[in-house]
């Protein structure tokens, strides 16, 4: 059997982590509009998701949504854990962008320094967001996911350099696919980490400590609900 999240033993406390890691992942995807928004270069993922987007001729969310679905899918073939809450960043993060997309809350930035300062905004909107989503302890994202299983299958070589071709591989082929690259992307991929780590420090929060609860691991607890619930019965 499974051993369930001490912080998700209960179906209450998973609907609850389930809700702060969509309120989370909502957010998130302001800080990833702005970084897009800012129209200099988007983040490397970024690239890949909007160059699939302007060749199929569809939304960027139904892009990003595709993109995760097959990384799913990859995950699951490495035997990575899957969690509710990768589900969960496959759904918002992508559709939120379309919403912001349709509302546009702010225009786009008339200078240099403008379009440096939005992206630097949406990088820390992201890292205080994924420190949130973290804490629900239902899964990481596909992509980080991703990144974890293909370390583990190149181990002599260091999850950095794994990190710098996995982006450099998706950067390129969404630029041939018409994707942005621009120094935005530049900054999206040498930013995210440090301002994330920051983001980290400043709330106290150790990712390493976290446990995250699989699919397993949440029907254990759903399983245990019921067989409670059918003893008191």
């Amino acid at each position: 059997m499974h051993r369930p999240s001490s912080q998700n033993s209960t179906i209450g406390a998973i609907l609850l982590h389930m809700l702060l890691a969509a309120v989370s992942l909502f957010v998130n995807g302001f800080g990833v509009w702005l970084t897009i928004h800012a129209s200099i270069g988007a983040g490397p993922w970024d690239v890949f998701n909007l160059g699939v987007s302007k060749t199929f001729g569809i939304l960027y969310g139904t892009a990003s949504i595709a993109v995760s679905a097959a990384i799913l899918i990859i995950d699951i073939l490495m035997k990575e854990p899957i969690g509710i809450a990768m589900v969960i960043d496959a759904l918002v993060v992508g559709k939120t962008v379309d919403l912001f997309d349709h509302l546009n809350p702010v225009p786009v930035p008339g200078t240099w320094f403008g379009s440096i300062a939005m992206i630097f905004a949406g990088l820390v909107i992201m890292g205080y967001t994924q420190c949130f989503y973290m804490r629900a302890s239902l899964g990481c994202g596909p992509r980080d996911t991703l990144l974890v299983g293909l370390k583990k299958r190149s181990k002599r070589i260091p999850i950095g350099v794994v990190s710098i071709l996995l982006l450099a591989s998706v950067t390129l082929v969404g630029a041939l696919l018409g994707g942005p690259v621009g120094i935005g992307t530049l900054i999206c991929a040498f930013g995210t980490g440090p301002i994330m780590q920051a983001a980290f420090q400043t709330v106290h929060f150790d990712a390493t400590q976290i446990h995250h609860q699989d699919f397993a691991e949440s029907f254990d607890v759903l399983r245990s609900h019921q067989r409670t619930a059918a003893a008191q019965g």
